[in-house]
This record gives C-alpha cells, sequence and structure tokens, in this order.
C-alpha cells in the first residue's frame, strides 16, 4: 500500500524518516525552471482574474517556498505557516473509521478495491433505481453510504454525492483506510474551452489549484498531476469507447457561483478546457500519500447559459461512465 499506508497506523521511526526522505526527494527534483514557469503562470492567472494575491496560493509577499538541494524541506510562511508538509497527521482516517464501527456496531469488511466518486449521485440513482445496486453494509463512514455493483464481473464500489475538494478527499483517504488502492473520480464539469460536442469526457492530466484541500498537502504550486505512470498506462485504453474521451486540463474551484467572466478567461488564458471542483485537491493528495487516483470531468454544460444544459445521455450518462470506469480499471487493475 504504500510509504502513506505505514504512516495511517502509528509506526515506527524508520518509516518516518523514509516518508521524510521520499517527500524531500519529490520537493528536491520539480525542475527549477518548471517551478519558476509555474509561478510566472499563476501570477498571470490571479492577475487575469482582477485580484492580488490569493488566500489559495498566496502571493509572493505573503509566502517564501524554499526548495534547497540540501536536506531541508519546502519552508512556507505567510499564508501557508504551520502545515509541515512532512510532519504525519494527529487525526486519521483508521482511527476516525474505528470510532464509527465501535458506535455503530460495524464489521471491518473491506471495500472493493476500485471504487468511484459520483459527486452528481446520478450513477447510483440508475443503479438503485434500476435494482443494481446494494448498500455496503460495513462502509463506517460518518457522511456517505457507499453502493456496491458489477461492472464487466469486476466489484466496484460508488460513493455520491462528495461534492468539492474538501469532501472529495475525506471520502478518498477513508476509502484508502478500508481497502480501496485506486480511487476514480467522475465528475460533470462546465466548458472553458471547447474539445467538442457535449457531452465528452477528459481524462484530466494537470488540475489549477484554484482551492483550498490541496494546499494541506502539498506546497503551493500552480498545478495538480495525473501521475505519469497512470497517464502512461492509460494511452490507448478509451479507442472503443461509445463517447469521445479527450487528454486535458482542468480548473478546479471551490466557489462554482463565482465563475465570472474574467475568471474563466484567466483560466482559459493558462490552457483549462473545462471547471470542476475536485481534481486539484484528489491529486494533491494522491501524490503526497503515494496513492492512485483517476480523475475524469464529464463536460455536460457551458454554465447554464443557455437551454438544453448539464445533459448526460441516456440514463444520465450512467451506462456510458461505467464503460469508462471500465476501461480504467482494466489498464490500472488487471
Amino acid at each position: 500500500m504504500g510509504l502513506a499506508c505505514d504512516l495511517s497506523c502509528p509506526c515506527e521511526a524508520d518509516t518516518r524518516t523514509a516518508y521524510r526522505t521520499e517527500w524531500r526527494h519529490r520537493v528536491q527534483s520539480v525542475d527549477a525552471s518548471l517551478l519558476k514557469r509555474e509561478e510566472a503562470e499563476y501570477a498571470a492567472f490571479v492577475e487575469g482574474r482582477g485580484r492580488r494575491g490569493s488566500s489559495l496560493t498566496p502571493s509572493v509577499e505573503t509566502s517564501t517556498i524554499v526548495r534547497s538541494t540540501g536536506c531541508e524541506e519546502a519552508q512556507v510562511s505567510g499564508d501557508n505557516a504551520g502545515k509541515a508538509y512532512h510532519e504525519t497527521s494527529v487525526f486519521i482516517p483508521e482511527n476516525l473509521l474505528r470510532e464509527a464501527r465501535r458506535q455503530r456496531g460495524l464489521g471491518d469488511r473491506p471495500v472493493p478495491d476500485v471504487c468511484v466518486l459520483d459527486p452528481d449521485g446520478d450513477i447510483v440513482r440508475h443503479l438503485r433505481a434500476t435494482g443494481q445496486a446494494t448498500r455496503h453494509d460495513d462502509w463506517a463512514c460518518y457522511h456517505t453510504d457507499l453502493w456496491l455493483t458489477a461492472v464487466y464481473g469486476r466489484q466496484i464500489g460508488i460513493v455520491a454525492c462528495a461534492v468539492g475538494a474538501p469532501f472529495a478527499v475525506l471520502v478518498a483517504e477513508e476509502l484508502a483506510a478500508s481497502g480501496c488502492s485506486l480511487v476514480i473520480s467522475v465528475t460533470s464539469a462546465g466548458v472553458i474551452t471547447p474539445l467538442g460536442d457535449t457531452p465528452y469526457f477528459i481524462l484530466i492530466e494537470r488540475a489549477l489549484r484554484d482551492e483550498g484541500t490541496s494546499l494541506h498537502y502539498l506546497p503551493p504550486t500552480k498545478w495538480s498531476h495525473l501521475a505519469a505512470p497512470l497517464r502512461a498506462a492509460l494511452d490507448g485504453a478509451f479507442e472503443e469507447l461509445d463517447e469521445p474521451v479527450h487528454p486535458g486540463v482542468s480548473w478546479t474551484t471551490d466557489a462554482p457561483f463565482r465563475e465570472t467572466e474574467t475568471a474563466i478567461a484567466a483560466a482559459r488564458s493558462v490552457g483549462a478546457h473545462a471547471v470542476e471542483m475536485e481534481a486539484a485537491a484528489l491529486y494533491a493528495y494522491a501524490t503526497a500519500c503515494q496513492r492512485d487516483v483517476v480523475c475524469v470531468a464529464h463536460v455536460t454544460n457551458s454554465m447554464a447559459t443557455a437551454g438544453d444544459d448539464f445533459d448526460k445521455g441516456e440514463a444520465d450518462g450512467t451506462h456510458r461512465i461505467l464503460d469508462l470506469v471500465d476501461a480504467i480499471a482494466k489498464r490500472l487493475r488487471p
């Protein structure tokens, strides 16, 4: 399960040392010219939105990010002070789930290896209405239900309506602590730069970090990224699907009703194809905790600026979404 799994239980000093070494290696291995370019691009993005600085990625005046060639971890002051990225959390999902099981008299049956985040809840609603989903009775999350269904003979878990970055990452952490090794998020998204006629999917290769949750997992940079090995493994995986899947870039926001013309233009100027609410945080969590997470934007709307919007197709797109999930799972968990 990797270093993060070892750290989520009471751990030995050598495990903590290994984690810190791995973390420092990741920070120090980032190409300096790429960081400089990303910082310049993000400054342009912030300026394009008509505001100076950002509570999400602190301005030069309020933060300093030090990436040394020695053994010092990244140091962040100002808005990001106290994050202490090298430290493990006192509050961990395993302990929360343990107490939930105790209080509710639940067993410790693991969840499926592959689980899906369904922020809109359309997949779960359709599967329940057609008798194709059953509740996982030992899922100990206080806030959600986990539904089980079979996709071409593979049992998967689905959590509905975990909308937004904090909620999505909370559920992803709990899924990992309960036995899931691959999380696939399929979220509705609005068009920023069109890649075709809607609806279509975007395999999110990088996401603009215009939310807050990612900063609790990784130091401030412009983007969160799909892990390169996962991206390579998915090459050619979607050629047989009925709905197009485009590689692309998303803008992750915490405030969907602040998608102003200025903000949209700024996101478009740095290459965003769609806007959604979870991917940047999920990818930051995945990078920091060494988890496998794949985020897909289901581009269905132009932010309700015209009629006939938010249409996913037959059965609210459930069958095509599950075909997509199956294609990803076959490559990453054959």
